[in-house]
C-alpha cells in the first residue's frame, strides 16, 4: 500500500513514519509512506502558502494555487493513488470501520490542513472527501494523518508480527477489548483472575468475550446500541461470567 501525505511539515510525518510499526512495515513491503512539502508548489522565494481570509478574521488559511499545485506534481508521477481526504473537524469521522475500508485499497492520500484552514476550492475540487479524527481542534493535520495512517497500516498484511493481534484488539468486533494481564502472578496483593492461569483455553476465550462485552456496555453503550443490542447468548455469557476483580 502506497499512502502520500501532503504537509507543511513532511518532517514529522517521516520521522514518526521511520518507527515502530510503521518501520516495520515499510521494510517489509508492506507499506510506503511519502511525505510532500506543500511548499513545492509555491511560486515566490519565500514559500508562501497562506493569506489572510476574504471577509476578515483571525488567522491565515492556505491557498488554493500552491496546494493544488503540490498535488498535481505527485500526481502527474501516476503513482499517487486516490482519494485523498483533507483532515478537518467537520469530515466522515474517522473509526475501525473505516480504517478497514482504506486498508483494502492499494493507497490512498491525506492532506494535512493548518493554520485557520484551507480555500474551500481545495477541499470542493482537489479532494475526494473529510476525514475527522474526532471533536478536537489540532494545529494541523499531521498528527491526525499519523493516527489514520497507523490504524490502516496494522490491518495490512505482514505489517505486524502476530497476524491474530489486530483481530482481537479493541472495535475489530464493534467491542472494546477485554483487560489484559502478565507476569508476575501476584503483584503487591493483587492477583491476576484465576481463569487466566487455569490452562483452560476455552475458558479462558468465553471469560474474555464476556470482559469485552461488559467493557463495553459499560464504558461506550453506543457502541452496543450500534450492533443492534445484546444477543441472548451474549447476555447468557454475562451471566455465567459474573465481574471478577483480581484475586
Amino acid at each position: 500500500m502506497r499512502i502520500d501525505v501532503f504537509t507543511l511539515f513532511p518532517e514529522i510525518v517521516n520521522s514518526y513514519a521511520e518507527l515502530s510499526i510503521l518501520g516495520r512495515a515499510q521494510q517489509a513491503g508492506a507499506l510506503s509512506i511519502h511525505a510532500h512539502d506543500l511548499r513545492s508548489g509555491a511560486t515566490d522565494a519565500r514559500g508562501t502558502v497562506d493569506d489572510a481570509p476574504f471577509g476578515g478574521g483571525a488567522g491565515m488559511v492556505l491557498m488554493p494555487e500552491p496546494v493544488c499545485s503540490a498535488i498535481e506534481q505527485v500526481e502527474a508521477t501516476g503513482e499517487m493513488h486516490r482519494p485523498l481526504y483533507f483532515l478537518s473537524p467537520g469530515g466522515r469521522t474517522f473509526n475501525q470501520a473505516v480504517a478497514r475500508e482504506l486498508a483494502a485499497l492499494p493507497g490512498f492520500s491525506l492532506l494535512c490542513g493548518r493554520y485557520e484552514g484551507a480555500d474551500q476550492r481545495i477541499i470542493d475540487h482537489a479532494c475526494d472527501g473529510e476525514l475527522s479524527i474526532g471533536d478536537v481542534v489540532l494545529a494541523g493535520g499531521e498528527l491526525a494523518a499519523l493516527v489514520i495512517v497507523e490504524a490502516v497500516a496494522r490491518l495490512l498484511p505482514g505489517a505486524l508480527g502476530n497476524s491474530e493481534s489486530s483481530e482481537e484488539e479493541s472495535f475489530s468486533e464493534g467491542l472494546l477489548e477485554y483487560p489484559q494481564y502478565t507476569r508476575p502472578a501476584s503483584f503487591r496483593g493483587h492477583d491476576v483472575p484465576a481463569v487466566l492461569r487455569s490452562g483452560n483455553h476455552g475458558e479462558v476465550e468465553r471469560w474474555r468475550m464476556a470482559e469485552s462485552l461488559r467493557r463495553t456496555v459499560e464504558r461506550r453503550p453506543d457502541l452496543i446500541a450500534a450492533r443492534g443490542g445484546l444477543t441472548q447468548e451474549e447476555l447468557d455469557l454475562l451471566a455465567a461470567y459474573p465481574p471478577l476483580e483480581a484475586e
